[in-house]
């Protein structure tokens, strides 16, 4: 009865919940110097008199930047602004050596498009999920459970890093990462729950990282997440009160995080407790959050067009050019692998869970038309390697022609798919410098599909139980299992068993 109250309270309200993603971009130079983006490196190494803002110094901006920009725009279906003016966000901060930070205000790159959250897939009946499968969540194009608008999308540079636990002290600065250039995207305050938050990440994520943008890293801080919370009662069309929570550093600490807070903000809510509109911070060891600073003593940004980069004028054969060579992205790949090769959404789901996989998928289908084989060794006996030997695809020792013979050697009967699953692929990883089916000579594992070999063992197995024949014949087809399995027996599991099974039949059926 408590439960059932428990629950009642909150259901009785409702979260509003926006995210603003940073995304660090695989640049090899900074937004607007020279410096190194190298991650690791040494602290304050990166670092020349433009990042540390020293007077006299221009800024010259990273044209990597604009294109970055517009593939992820093109990739999210936005609004490329097409005159686009720079400006300073200003605010003093120990890691923000200049000052201030070159950013956009009034003309961000991209306005409007969406991410799509997939809705949930369970692996066929009967089958398994993949062990590291993210089988909850399919690309975008599978049934899409829910469309989350997007507000904007802009360029800025990143910040340095202040460093709180390596003196007892002192806080220590990192300026390595200052100047780094980022894209900042807003969504709508359309999320309505951490799990909604969870699966609009992985889709984030999954897109930068097949758009060769950003690795897509959140513990290295390539990837960054704030959240603005508020709950409100249901029917009510204000929002309520937000907080913002920052400091969260996987995707799962971000539900984590906003699970907390809204369980939080209703009981504030019951209690009719006011609170400030601020900032928090995630505790990843408590799972709770804590405050940093009030709302009410934000910075007033003075945003102005900054005086030292010129605007950047996006024209309509550019952005055709950026979209002509974008990489397949994993919404065409899901809708190519259900529509076109027949496979299931779950299937398609694994298969572009990573650009990685998709791209061995996609030169695999070059060499064979069996998609649906394809699929199920990728899926299958790879991705098992893959998790077990704890290394990438680029590191997976079969090369897809080695693989589509492996497959061909079935598809002919030469071979059972059991044996080429158990045996032969086993020992292929081991020695890739043999081809499929010599390994298949040497194990002894060539099907028998003579037909005079099988008629002779399908003669003994029918032999050995008359009384099977007779209920065979009165309607009990399943019994033809028991013969399949006398004659494999007799062939030492080297009958094809196609093959096998048309002659037992045909036997049966003439008695």
């Amino acid at each position: 009865m408590n439960l059932y109250l428990q629950m009642s309270v909150y259901d009785k309200y409702e979260p509003v919940i926006g995210l603003e993603v940073h995304i660090q971009l695989l640049t090899k130079s900074k937004a607007y110097s020279s410096d190194s983006t190298e991650y690791g490196s040494l602290p304050n190494t990166n670092v020349s008199v433009i990042t540390l803002g020293h007077p006299g110094t221009l800024p010259r901006a990273n044209k990597r930047t604009v294109e970055f920009a517009v593939r992820l725009g093109i990739a999210c279906n936005c609004n490329i602004t097409r005159e686009n003016q720079y400006a300073r966000k200003n605010y003093f901060y120990p890691d923000m050596p200049k000052g201030y930070q070159i950013t956009q205000d009034k003309t961000p790159i991209c306005t409007g498009g969406w991410i799509e959250l997939p809705a949930p897939l369970n692996p066929p009946k009967g089958g398994k999920p993949e062990s590291g499968a993210h089988t909850n969540i399919p690309p975008s194009g599978g049934g899409g459970a829910k469309r989350i608008n997007l507000t904007r999308i802009h360029w800025e540079e990143d910040s340095g890093k202040s460093m709180h636990d390596q003196d007892p002290e002192n806080t220590l600065i990192d300026l390595n990462r200052a100047g780094v250039p980022l894209l900042e995207m807003v969504s709508e305050p359309e999320i309505a729950s951490g799990e909604e938050a969870y699966k609009y990440l992985t889709e984030v994520r999954k897109l930068v990282r097949y758009l060769d943008i950003c690795d897509g890293n959140m513990e290295e801080g390539s990837l960054r997440c704030d959240a603005n919370i508020s709950v409100r009662l249901k029917g009510v069309k204000e929002f309520g009160k937000r907080v913002e929570v920052k400091n969260m550093n996987s995707i799962r600490n971000v539900q984590k995080a906003i699970d907390h807070e809204i369980k939080r903000l209703i009981d504030l809510a019951e209690r009719k407790e006011d609170f400030e509109q601020e900032t928090r911070s995630f505790d990843a060891t408590t799972g709770t959050t804590f405050s940093m600073r009030s709302k009410e003593q934000a910075h007033d940004y003075r945003y102005f067009p900054e005086p030292d980069l010129q605007p950047v004028l996006v024209e309509q054969n550019y952005i055709d050019e950026v979209r002509k060579n974008l990489p397949p992205l994993p919404d065409a790949l899901f809708k190519k692998y259900t529509k076109e090769f027949g496979l299931s959404d779950y299937d398609a789901g694994v298969l572009t869970d990573t650009k990685e996989i998709a791209l061995y998928f996609e030169k695999l289908v070059s060499h064979t038309s069996n998609y649906k084989q394809a699929s199920n060794w990728v899926t299958g006996s790879v991705k098992s390697y893959l998790n077990e030997k704890a290394v990438e695809i680029d590191q997976f020792p079969l090369s897809t022609e080695q693989l589509s013979e492996l497959i061909k050697i079935v598809e002919d009967g030469k071979v059972s798919h059991s044996a080429a699953s158990q045996k032969i692929f086993p020992a292929l990883v081991v020695d890739p410098k043999k081809s499929p089916i010599k390994i298949a000579e040497e194990m002894n594992l060539i099907q028998e599909s003579d037909s005079g070999s099988l008629t002779e063992f399908a003669k003994q197995a029918i032999a050995k139980y008359p009384e099977k024949v007779a209920e065979y014949k009165t309607g009990k087809v399943g019994l033809i299992g028991l013969f399949m399995g006398e004659v494999m027996k007799l062939s030492k599991g080297k009958a094809d068993p196609k093959i096998a099974n048309q002659i037992v039949k045909e036997m049966l059926d003439k008695n």
